[in-house]
């Protein structure tokens, strides 16, 4: 017994001691573990996109699904909200995010950037960055420089001190410095290589052990990996013959924008760009997104919506979206099986007929794997290979793990699985409700300036609201006032959104998109002799994330404003004394709160407020019984925001319908991009908000919405989200 003791305290030590030693390199074919070359199958799981509580079961879901990595951005914004004031708690603890990965036996690549980009509000960046004296972002600029190598320092040294690097023992074997930087590199010139040559030396003076890579950026300088972006990526190669050949981002669909049409790929063609770039000997390829999440509170980008659901293989709450998630673990066992003959050897091509290709890879050892291509995106192919006639419907590719048997086709889906749907589990709930009044000029947070201000140097983003108030006096000898013919304001603004008020009431709203986010409101208002309140109501919808020096791009009323039709023509209110005041009177009050949503007199039953702006509502319920994920019906509700128990679900826009074609049975075939499939015209961008299992009580939980233009929230229920067969 005491031998069996001691020679087991032996194989742990020699295990610790291997893991001590781990190594990760790379040659030309592929990522080098422990002195093995390796195919890799990785998918994106952003950490602050889903709850603590979901992280081991989406993490041993992508397990199941065949994934050897995990990757994920690391989130500035959300780990410094402000200058030395860090956050590493609850959806931001990226250290128990890394170790849960871990303990499942995966591996993480672990991109610090630090800019991100990923549809999130700012790309990443906080705020306050942006008013760094003498700042300008990602080029060859001091005081971005510092700013950016602090915060790179600082997740090195958590990691350092956690030990999770693969050399440490840990699970991240590589990282990435920067972030699509080639199109930005390429358009600003000289500081744009200074900067990228900068970031690389940087990284690598960091001394992390693992590999750095670039991803979208064909400059990157020695010893960085570049990588591949986008929706195909076989014909890449890297710059430097000795790289591997590696594909950070599959997009595995799209993002949802407000007022955009909902994307999504068909899980064939995924899978055929997959098995096409590891057929061109690629050796790397990690997915965009493998679990999408949810843009929580106000962490979208601008006009993104709140789900980032990516139609990745998980959906956004957590469950497996079919066919896709089963036909790509389907492909993934299928490559596994190919691995030996993968990473000892090179294909020999051949061409056996129109728009076909056949790649052979063969080991010394005696491992063969064969890849049967049809690239005909309508007529199907029967392709004879070694004697043996093989059936590849359009647009796909066989493969064939022993140079023989079929085990995968592209187009093939052997497996439907099952469509999740939400199914209402609790409506009629009992609503009260408290309307603001507009503000006023003389409330004691407001400023007065002169001049119309841009909305985030005021608001510094603590808010998505800015009031722009002034007032203009209309003499009694007006001649509209006689003849009823309204006098025309017009108001130009930078967006996103703007409710016009005229002496409390709401006169008109307009708002913007993605692509086209500046707006005009043209209106007739009805103003009396004497005193008249004008009174904007600002929104912003996020905040840009992409884009050349994004950082000085505008939001907000920004002018002219023009009031036309009276007897001296047109008046020009720009320059007159603005009145400002950040934020809605209940975001000051904490009405999202069990605290403060005592502090104000709420009514309800025929007191109710309905299509009414400006409008906060609560109600209470119990938690469903059972562990299936929740949301929230926010149909009939127009735009604003969502809380439980004081945690924001995030902006919900479901008065933002889908105007365009859509196209609900799309043909799998062909070329894809991100508008050729497409669903939802005619409904809201989206109508479900994801309400996380974690965030709730067995009973008495409260749900707060706040209502911008006026909604009937008796329209508002429960849902689940389940699959059926």
């Amino acid at each position: 017994m005491l031998r069996i003791k001691i020679l087991g305290l032996i194989v742990l030590f020699l295990f610790s001691l291997s893991s001590v030693r781990a190594t990760v390199t790379y040659d030309d074919k592929a990522i080098i573990i422990n002195g093995n070359r390796r195919i890799l199958i990785s998918g994106s799981i952003h950490y602050p996109r889903s709850t603590p509580e979901m992280w081991p079961d989406i993490i041993q879901k992508a397990k199941n699904g065949g994934l050897d990595v995990i990757q994920t951005y690391v989130f500035w914004d959300g780990h410094e909200p402000s200058p030395g004031n860090y956050n590493f708690e609850g959806r931001f603890d990226i250290v128990k995010f890394i170790k849960l990965v871990q303990q499942a036996g995966l591996y993480v690549n672990l991109r610090i950037g630090p800019y991100a980009c990923a549809e999130w509000n700012f790309g990443g960046f906080p705020v306050w960055l942006k008013y760094v004296p003498g700042i300008e972002f990602r080029t060859d600029n001091q005081p971005f420089k510092a700013a950016m190598q602090g915060f790179v320092e600082k997740i090195v040294s958590m990691m350092k001190s956690e030990n999770l690097f693969e050399p440490q023992g840990g699970p991240i074997i590589m990282s990435q410095i920067e972030n699509e930087y080639g199109p930005i590199e390429w358009e600003i010139g000289a500081p744009g290589k200074a900067y990228s040559a900068w970031a690389a030396k940087m990284a690598v003076g960091l001394d992390i052990g693992v590999p750095w890579i670039m991803c979208k950026q064909e400059t990157a300088p020695d010893p960085m990996i570049d990588t591949c972006n986008g929706f195909y990526c076989e014909g890449f190669t890297p710059n430097k013959s000795y790289k591997p050949k590696m594909w950070t981002e599959v997009w595995s669909g799209w993002y949802t924008q407000f007022g955009g049409a909902i994307p999504y790929r068909p899980a064939e063609d995924l899978a055929f760009s997959v098995a096409r770039f590891v057929q061109n000997n690629g050796s790397f390829f990690n997915y965009y997104m493998y679990h999408g999440g949810t843009n929580f509170g106000r962490t979208s980008g601008r006009f993104i919506a709140t789900s980032y659901d990516f139609d990745a293989p998980l959906d956004e709450y957590g469950l497996p979206n079919e066919p896709k998630w089963s036909h790509l673990t389907n492909l993934h066992k299928a490559i596994k099986q190919c691995e030996p003959a993968l990473v000892s050897s090179y294909p020999i091509v051949t061409w056996p007929g129109n728009n076909q290709e056949v790649h052979v890879f063969k080991s010394q050892s005696g491992a063969c794997a064969a890849f049967l291509s049809n690239y005909d995106p309508t007529f199907a192919a029967k392709l004879t290979f070694q004697n043996m006639e093989y059936d590849l419907p359009p647009w796909s590719i066989s493969i064939l793990p022993d140079c023989k048997t079929e085990v995968y086709n592209t187009a093939k889906i052997s497996f439907k699985g099952s469509k999740a749907k939400m199914t209402t589990v609790s409506s009629g709930f009992s609503w009260q409700s408290y309307t603001e009044n507009t503000p006023s000029a003389d409330d004691k947070d407001a400023l007065a300036m002169q001049n119309l201000w841009e909305q985030v140097n005021v608001t510094r983003d603590s808010s998505d609201y800015l009031w722009y108030l002034t007032q203009v006096d209309i003499a009694s000898d007006e001649g509209f006032l006689k003849s009823g013919e309204w006098p025309l304001l017009t108001v130009m603004s930078a967006g996103h959104v703007l409710h016009v008020f005229i002496n409390g009431r709401l006169s008109g709203t307009v708002y913007g998109s993605l692509d086209n986010p500046k707006l005009t409101y043209n209106g007739k208002v009805n103003l009396r002799a004497g005193i008249n309140k004008i009174s904007l109501l600002s929104v912003a919808a996020g905040l840009p994330n992409v884009g050349l020096h994004y950082e000085t791009w505008n939001a907000g009323v920004l002018g002219p404003v023009t009031l036309s039709g009276l007897n001296e023509g047109t008046a020009d209110l720009t320059k007159q004394t603005w009145t400002y005041k950040v934020g809605t009177k209940g975001e000051s009050l904490k009405l999202d709160s069990i605290a403060g949503s005592s502090s104000v007199q709420w009514v309800e039953g025929s007191l109710l407020a309905k299509k009414t702006p400006l409008t906060w509502y609560k109600t209470r319920f119990d938690a469903p019984t059972g562990n299936d994920p929740l949301g929230i019906d926010m149909l009939g509700m127009t735009k604003g925001e969502i809380w439980i128990n004081g945690e924001s679900i995030g902006r919900h826009w479901p008065g933002y319908t889908v105007k365009g074609k859509c196209n609900d049975d799309c043909n799998y075939a062909g070329t894809f991009t991100e508008t050729k499939c497409l669903t939802g015209c005619g409904q809201p961008s989206q109508r479900w908000y994801h309400v996380p299992r974690s965030w709730l009580k067995e009973s008495g939980n409260m749900l707060v919405v706040f209502e911008e233009w006026g909604g009937d929230p008796t329209g508002i229920s429960l849902v689940k989200r389940n699959s059926i067969t």
